[in-house]
């Protein structure tokens, strides 16, 4: 016996999404729904492993009412935080809690079949360790502009070879499963707002990495645009006074935020200083240890990036403005500039209340996010039936 309709299964899911255990007359109660319609409803649930029976209520006079429970551990979701030098693979349970986790270097510009490669060997390596059930769904994040109701990265500025690829495809058919494609810093917003500033329906988390981008959250909800877009702030123009020569930024344009506080910038920037360095991990151990050309770049860095963050912030009025990636985990230097700008340039309207902080999930905020939209995504109504086969 199965439900007809998805969209009243996935609405009777979502209650035991959120509440630790509910009987039927709770379920009835919440919902409004005829008794045989809540029966029919769990039944199929239970059929199928998405709930499980969790003992039974208290009796006030007649038999005991059976509880019933999420059966979080049904299945496995998979999730791979991508960036342009690393990787975070992560196997989480139908709650979006990580269960075991990988991590990796990678090199994004290798192109789709070397990297999507190595996350589906990061995905077996996980699946062995974490034991036999199906996966339910997998996610990915890139970094780079995604056309997200397709799954395909649209014309990335660092990502050789991606323009258009079905990074979707190629998981779902491997897997038989729901595939969600992001960019990066999105699910990083999403992650931070839900597990960090869950009241907080308005949030704007900035990246400082490799490179420089932003996920914006708007009432509690990702805010791509009309095509993925949104948030790319790394390529907004810098305001730098009495620079006649910008440099040119990875995106083809010259004189981009990036372009002076990127990652990759600093590491040019210090190389010019006779520093012998590579990669932004090297960037970040200079900044820790307090060198001084590093140093002065990074307070440069953040001051630049405080007058984008500046521009957002009076355009979108966050109640949160949060800063990660490897530059913003290193020392308090960029993080001030930020928020020196921001304090400076946005109208008291705008940032009477407003919180600027480090982010609290760090490394894993990606991960985090990622998770939790894929298991909105997984059990959503559109979804659902892959579920009952």
């Amino acid at each position: 016996m199965t439900d007809p309709a998805p969209q009243g299964l996935a609405e009777v899911l979502a209650l035991f999404r959120q509440h630790a255990s509910l009987t039927r007359a709770e379920v009835m109660a919440l919902t409004g729904l005829a008794r045989a319609t809540v029966n029919q409803r769990l039944h199929t649930l239970l059929e199928h492993e998405l709930l499980v029976p969790a003992g039974s209520s208290e009796s006030t006079g007649g038999r005991k009412a059976e509880r019933f429970a999420f059966h979080t551990t049904s299945g496995w979701l998979l999730v791979c935080d991508t960036g342009a030098s690393g990787l975070r693979a992560a196997l989480c349970d139908l709650d979006s809690r990580i269960a075991l986790e990988r991590t990796a270097t990678v090199d994004i510009a290798a192109g789709p079949r070397t990297v999507l490669g190595q996350v589906a060997a990061e995905f077996d390596e996980l699946l062995a360790a974490g034991g036999t059930r199906p996966v339910r769904g997998i996610a990915i994040s890139v970094p780079g502009p995604v056309e997200f109701e397709a799954g395909r990265v649209i014309a990335p500025p660092i990502m050789t070879g991606w323009d258009g690829f079905d990074i979707r495809g190629e998981f779902a058919t491997r897997y038989g499963c729901p595939t969600v494609v992001d960019n990066d810093v999105n699910v990083m917003a999403l992650g931070e707002q839900r597990s960090a500033y869950p009241d907080i329906g308005h949030l704007l988390l900035v990246k400082a990495g490799t490179g420089i981008g932003s996920g914006i959250v708007s009432g509690g909800r990702i805010l791509r645009g009309a095509y993925g877009a949104a948030g790319d702030i790394g390529h907004v123009p810098a305001l730098l006074a009495g620079d006649s020569k910008p440099p040119a930024c990875r995106c083809g344009n010259t004189g981009c935020v990036e372009a002076y506080a990127g990652g990759w910038a600093l590491v040019r920037e210090l190389r010019a200083h006779g520093h012998e360095l590579s990669t932004v991990a090297e960037v970040a151990a200079l900044l820790r240890a307090g060198e001084p050309p590093a140093v002065g770049l990074a307070r440069r860095a953040g001051r630049l990036l405080g007058e984008a963050v500046a521009t957002a912030v009076s355009i979108l009025n966050p109640a949160a403005v949060i800063v990660a990636g490897q530059l913003a985990d290193t020392n308090e230097q960029l993080l001030a500039g930020v928020r020196e700008r921001v304090y400076q340039r946005s109208l008291p309207l705008a940032t009477r209340r407003l919180t600027i902080e480090r982010s609290s999930l760090g490394s894993r905020a990606g991960m985090t996010g990622l998770a939790l939209q894929l298991a909105d995504t997984v059990f959503a109504a559109p979804h659902i039936q892959t579920l009952l086969r």
